[in-house]
């Protein structure tokens, strides 16, 4: 899952980015509308967390921007506008869940992982495939009932397909799940990472198109 944080507040903006990245996810964080205007432009992403507050404008204009011009991508908003009337004009204009600042740092991660489900079209956060277990929400997976054990970009990657059963994923796509903006990207990175996924989960979970890309592999 990669995803754009907006927000302009440097001590909030850097503890929120080093959770998401500790969850295993990809994240770019930008601090104006603008900047934030262009990295849509130029990626496709999963998830904006946006603040309301930047120093160019106003967040609740930009989402609305955002949903005329038939974006979808699930927001979460991160404010400290408390009042009822900012959440319900927020979710008027088309956020998807609302978080009053200060918030715990793990019920982000929460909301997070609820929304992107939603938008996956499976709310329950436990996911069989085949003799495979997952909880997204946990982060945890289970060949056959024994522990897997995952780094954080085994996950990302694992994740992609999940959200995605039986669709074929460039390795382009796959690598923008992984990596942020200005982030080295060694060309077997994908590669290497797919190996070691079908080491651990079994030969077939994830399938190859040769010149193509790849695919969850059926159950």
């Amino acid at each position: 899952m990669r995803i754009l944080l907006i927000e302009d507040d440097t001590t909030l903006g850097a503890a929120v980015r080093d959770q998401i990245a500790a969850d295993g996810r990809s994240v770019d964080w930008v601090t104006r509308l603008d900047a934030a205007d262009d990295a849509l432009r130029a990626t496709s992403y999963d998830l904006i967390l946006l603040d309301l507050m930047l120093p160019d404008g106003r967040g609740i204009g930009f989402l609305k921007a955002l949903r005329l011009r038939g974006d979808v991508t699930p927001v979460i908003i991160l404010t400290a506008l408390d009042q009822v009337t900012d959440r319900i004009e927020g979710l008027n204009a088309g956020a998807d869940d609302y978080l009053v600042k200060p918030f715990d740092l793990a019920e982000l991660s929460a909301r997070i992982g609820s929304v992107a489900r939603r938008y996956c079209g499976n709310p329950n956060p436990i996911i069989s495939h085949g003799p495979i277990d997952v909880d997204l929400a946990a982060h945890s997976v289970h060949r056959d009932g024994k522990p897997v054990q995952l780094t954080a970009r085994e996950w990302a990657l694992f994740e992609a397909f999940l959200a995605r059963p039986g669709q074929l994923l460039s390795k382009a796509q796959l690598e923008e799940k992984l990596y942020e903006f200005g982030a080295e990207v060694e060309s077997n990175t994908i590669e290497v990472h797919v190996s070691r996924l079908r080491k651990k989960l079994g030969a077939g979970i994830i399938e190859t198109e040769r010149g193509m890309g790849y695919r969850l592999g059926r159950p």
